[in-house]
């Protein structure tokens, strides 16, 4: 059986599937997407994926397509149809199809909605977790309200196809102020020379990660130290431990910025266990 896709209210064939040329999210960037991890078949940080989705339609003035009751349906049957236990769920909410112009559509469309399942090695995930990955650094350029999880990601394609070039798995933007802002795809980390875990705060131009969230409640618990403060390239390469965060990577660690190693050079312990500690809590309350 191949892979099935959600489109407008059909499910069909994912080679099949299409959406019109005049959807505005494909012409215009005007749309948003969530990305959800799956363990055993249930969508992981479902709540805050949810919330997080309702949030960027709103700042938008996209309307949900559907309740979220509904909606959860409709994503679960994407994925028991799609037969997948360990993967990714991928959905996409765009303003409808309308004739191209900037302005909003008047009278309104109907968001267009599309759902998507792929399939993770997740042996070949913990392979490169357990290696670690390097990630390179890259001026930030991308547009002031990185808040919203729109699909708007030109910048973040270009600084991702930057690091596949030289090796590197991630790539961070640095701000003005000569400071880790997040990667292309996920939110940035370090583990100071006091011990301390560092992350940008949420005031800053970047996305409220949902993994990001939560883990601080899987250090709280951990007893470990946390503080919503900056650090640059360099305090990233003289750390203890770096790593990134996010529905792709999980929580993964980081041995290399810009091809310097950060600590030692190898996978480090607190990100190792913390990636061990956010898959147990994930499973446990994934829906």
């Amino acid at each position: 059986m191949g892979r099935i896709a959600y489109v407008n209210g059909r499910f069909v064939p994912h080679a099949d599937a299409v959406v019109h040329i005049e959807d505005r999210g494909y012409q215009l960037a005007d749309a948003v997407y969530e990305v959800w991890a799956l363990f055993d078949g249930k969508l992981a940080d479902g709540e805050g994926h949810f919330v997080r989705l309702e949030r960027s339609l709103h700042e938008l003035a996209i309307r949900m397509p559907m309740s979220r009751r509904a909606l959860t349906l409709v994503l679960r049957e994407a994925v028991r149809r799609n037969r997948v236990k360990e993967g990714m769920v991928y959905l996409q909410v765009s303003r409808g199809v309308a004739k191209r112009d900037h302005a909003f559509p008047s009278p309104e469309v109907p968001p267009a909605v599309v759902i998507t399942v792929s399939r993770v090695d997740r042996a070949a995930s913990e392979l490169r977790a357990a290696q670690g990955v390097g990630v390179i650094t890259t001026p930030e350029n991308r547009w002031g309200r990185c808040d919203i999880k729109t699909v708007g990601l030109l910048p973040n394609a270009l600084a991702k196809q930057k690091a596949r070039e030289v090796g590197a798995v991630e790539a961070w933007f640095v701000d003005e102020l000569g400071l880790v802002t997040e990667g292309a795809s996920s939110n940035a980390w370090i583990v100071d020379q006091d011990g301390v875990l560092r992350t940008r705060d949420t005031n800053a131009n970047i996305l409220r990660g949902i993994t990001r969230a939560t883990l601080f409640d899987v250090i709280r618990d951990a007893g470990l130290k946390l503080e919503e403060r900056p650090f640059s390239p360099e305090e990233a390469r003289s750390a203890r431990e770096a790593f990134i965060t996010g529905a792709g990577t999980l929580v993964l660690p980081v041995v290399s910025v810009d091809g310097k190693p950060v600590g030692e050079g190898v996978a480090g312990p607190v990100a190792q266990r913390l990636r061990r500690l956010y898959i147990e809590r994930a499973k446990d309350r994934a829906i």
